[in-house]
C-alpha cells in the first residue's frame, strides 16, 4: 500500500510505532521496521546521549530497515542535553526524527543540515499547520482518544483528522484510537496517510515491558482509561489504577494542582519505569489510549501488521466491489 507518508519515510506500510517512554527500546523498533512498518526509539529512555547512539547501533544490527527516533522536548526548568542527543542521531546516522511535546523550531535548521525528516505529534489543527510552516516534513495528529497528552481541546479524530487533511499539504499520519486494519482504512478516508500506533504496540510479544502491562491491557476496556494533571493544562490520559485515583483526589481536594510536588511521585520518570518494566501495576500512572478496547490478543508485531495490512485491503476491496455492482 503506498501513500505519500510510505513514499517519504521509504517503509511498506503506512503504520508508524510511536515513542514511548521506557518502551521504544530496539526490541520493538526493529520489529517494527522488519514487519514493514516506521519503528522509533525513545530518546529520553536512554540515560545518556551515548547510551542513545549504543541502542542506534544495537537497533541497527537488528534490522537494515529505516527506523527513527523520538525526542520530547519537556516544559522542565533543567531540560535535558538535546542537542547532545540530536548529535548522537546525526552521528548515528539516522536520518527520520520522531518530536513531540514543545515547538521543535529551534532545534530544525541541525537537524535538516543533517538530512534529517522531522514528524512532529500535534494534538491540534492549529499544532499541525505550525509545524507545516516551520519546515516538518510531515506529522502525526493525535485525537482525544491517545494515550499520554491529548492537549487541551479534547477534539477526537472524526473531526480532528478532516480538518487536518483541509489546510496540510505535507503527510500526515493519524494517532489515537488506532488498532487494526478499519483503524487505517478509517483514517485513510478521513484523509490521513498512515496511521502511528503506540498503546496496541505495547500489547505484543516484542514489546519490551512486563508481562502484567500486556495483561492489563487484555484486561481493559474502552471505559478504562481516565484524565489526569487538567488543572495542570498537562492532560494526560491514563490506565485507570490507584494513583491515577490519588491524583484525581488530590486535584478534587485542593481545587486544582498548582504545584507539580504534589503529585511527583505518582508521576515521576523512575515510578513510571516501576510499572512498565518491574509490574508494579499500582506504582505511578502510565500512558494508555481508549484503543484498550480494542485489545483481545498478543500477537508479535509482524502478526499485527500483516493481520493490519489484510484487513485493510479485504475492506477496501470489499467497498470498492459493492461500489462496482
Amino acid at each position: 500500500m503506498k501513500t505519500r507518508f510510505t513514499e517519504a519515510f521509504g517503509v511498506r506500510h503506512p503504520v508508524m510505532q510511536g515513542g514511548m517512554n521506557h518502551v521504544g527500546f530496539a526490541e520493538l523498533a526493529s520489529a517494527v521496521s522488519n514487519a514493514g512498518g516506521l519503528g522509533v526509539l525513545t530518546a529520553l529512555t536512554q540515560p545518556t546521549p551515548a547510551d542513545l547512539a549504543r541502542e542506534i547501533r544495537r537497533c541497527r544490527a537488528m534490522t537494515d530497515k529505516p527506523f527513527g527516533v523520538n525526542l520530547t522536548f519537556l516544559p522542565s526548568f533543567k531540560p535535558p542535553p538535546y542537542m547532545d542527543y540530536i548529535a548522537a542521531t546525526i552521528d548515528e546516522g539516522v536520518t527520520i526524527v520522531e518530536t513531540a511535546g514543545r515547538n521543535p523550531e529551534a532545534y530544525l535548521p541541525v537537524l535538516k543540515q543533517a538530512g534529517v525528516r522531522v514528524i512532529h505529534k500535534c494534538t491540534s489543527v492549529r499544532y499541525a499547520e505550525k509545524a507545516q510552516a516551520i519546515g516538518c516534513d510531515a506529522v502525526s495528529v493525535d485525537g482525544f482518544e491517545c494515550a499520554g497528552h491529548p492537549g487541551e481541546d479534547d477534539v477526537p479524530n472524526f473531526i480532528l483528522l478532516p480538518r487536518a487533511a483541509e489546510v496540510l499539504r505535507i503527510p500526515f499520519l493519524a494517532s489515537g484510537g488506532m488498532a487494526d486494519g478499519r483503524s487505517l482504512v478509517a483514517a485513510l478516508a478521513l484523509g490521513a496517510d498512515g496511521i502511528n500506533m503506540g498503546t496496541r504496540f505495547l500489547a505484543t510479544q516484542d514489546a519490551p515491558v512486563h508481562a502484567n502491562v500486556k495483561q492489563a491491557l487484555l484486561d481493559a476496556d474502552e471505559r478504562s482509561t481516565t484524565l489526569v494533571m487538567r488543572s495542570l493544562r498537562n492532560t494526560e490520559r491514563v490506565l485507570r489504577n490507584t494513583a491515577s485515583a490519588a491524583i484525581q483526589q488530590i486535584e478534587t481536594q485542593k481545587g486544582g494542582i498548582t504545584d507539580i510536588s504534589d503529585i511527583r511521585h505518582l508521576v515521576a520518570g523512575a515510578a513510571n519505569r516501576s510499572v512498565i518494566q518491574d509490574g508494579e501495576m499500582d506504582a505511578a500512572v502510565w500512558s494508555c489510549g481508549m484503543v484498550a478496547g480494542l485489545i483481545h490478543d498478543i500477537p508479535t508485531v509482524a502478526e499485527l501488521i500483516d493481520r493490519i495490512m489484510i484487513e485493510a485491503a479485504e475492506i477496501i476491496r470489499g467497498k470498492l466491489t459493492e461500489t462496482l455492482q
